[in-house]
């Protein structure tokens, strides 16, 4: 998703367009906001001239923030952290400003009109989301979802699909609550959840606190897991955050996945387990989620090439290993006998996707760069 916010906006959305292998999605308020100045400076028309011209140039969904009403405002006054969606609270800014109602909600029907000429898929914020477990599941959040599933039921109508956004932090027991009611008051509309973070105290590894609460999102049913990386509430992250922050999502999805029971899922864990069994040290490392990090970890202390055939790894050491203990057990007299399982990810229902991610983006279309002294 383009979240820009920076200069050179048009160059870079249309690269993002034309180079994506993926659906690219953006946030049309971000870029009238530039255009005006500030949330209070927004027009109704410029909202809706941001919006034609963006699904214009292609973008495949976009993300509308008509579901925090005028009449939901009071409704946060008791809140820890406030609204803490960007384009809910610039909408609150205007609002509260004009003394005026939303816009984009009145607006609507029109909006509907420009994405089902240029289909363009809704992506209904959730403007006041919460942004602090003390604020989860509160009036407020609860009164935009009502009137998402409204607005979800007009797109319908017009002809336009919808997804709907959910909350960012959350407890771990309130979630599925959270995914069923959505479910239920946006009529079966996918969900896309923004983790959530299950506590609120790790600054620095809230890629982790809310792939715990992506990992029971999508066990309860959300559609989408929109990734965290370590810099969340910190600052601009690098791409080596986002690649610990797509890691970790990747392993809720997963998680999720398995204890769903679709068909399957388990395959790729199943694999992974006979290989850890066997020894088979270049199979393990093959169908590791980072096959070079697992590798780099394991000769760390064990660099050499022997080590690769080695009964052991360095954590118990040969004397202590206990599937070496098990093997030679099994090899005796007694009454345990050897495991014969075997996965074979070719042929298992879910081997498209239940394999590492180690492939790349063909980037030969690409021949030119934007200047980045200025974009973001």
């Amino acid at each position: 998703m383009d979240l820009s916010t920076g200069a050179e906006l048009d160059a870079i959305r249309t690269r993002h367009i034309a180079h994506s292998p993926v659906p690219i999605g953006t946030v049309p308020i971000y870029e009238a906001v530039k255009l005006a100045g500030t949330p209070e400076d927004l027009t109704e028309d410029l909202l809706l001239e941001v919006i034609e011209k963006q699904a214009i140039q292609g973008v495949d969904y976009t993300t509308i923030h008509a579901g925090v009403l005028a009449e939901h405002l009071p409704l946060t006054d008791g809140r820890t952290t406030g609204i803490v969606s960007r384009g809910g609270s610039i909408i609150a800014a205007w609002m509260e400003a004009h003394g005026a109602q939303n816009p984009l909600y009145d607006r609507f029907e029109t909006v509907c009109d420009i994405f089902g000429k240029y289909d363009v898929t809704f992506s209904l914020g959730e403007g006041l989301r919460p942004g602090s477990l003390a604020d989860a599941s509160d009036a407020g959040q609860f009164a935009e979802l009502e009137t998402l599933g409204e607005l979800t039921e007009t797109a319908r109508e017009s002809g336009v699909q919808v997804m709907v956004e959910g909350p960012g932090h959350v407890p771990l027991d309130h979630i599925a609550m959270n995914v069923e009611r959505q479910q239920d008051g946006c009529n079966g509309a996918p969900f896309y959840v923004l983790g959530p973070l299950v506590t609120d105290i790790a600054p620095g590894y809230d890629h982790i606190a809310s792939a715990i609460g992506a990992t029971e999102d999508g066990r309860a049913g959300a559609a989408i897991l929109c990734y965290v990386t370590p810099k969340e509430h910190l600052g601009l992250p690098d791409a080596a955050d986002v690649r610990e922050g797509l890691a970790a999502y990747w392993i809720a999805a997963h998680a999720a996945d398995v204890a769903k029971s679709l068909p399957g899922a388990q395959d790729w864990d199943d694999a992974i387990s006979e290989a850890r069994y066997a020894f088979d040290w270049e199979r393990q490392f093959e169908l590791a989620l980072d096959p070079e990090r697992a590798r780099s970890y394991h000769d760390e202390t064990l660099p050499g090439d022997n080590y690769k055939e080695a009964r052991f790894c360095s954590m118990c050491g040969a004397a202590f290993c206990s599937m070496r203990i098990d093997q030679d057990a099994r090899a005796g007299t007694g009454d345990m006998r050897s495991l014969r399982k075997e996965t074979d990810l070719d042929q298992s229902s879910a081997g498209a996707v239940n394999r590492p991610p180690v492939g790349e983006h063909d980037c030969s279309r690409i021949t030119t760069r934007l200047s980045t002294g200025d974009a973001d």
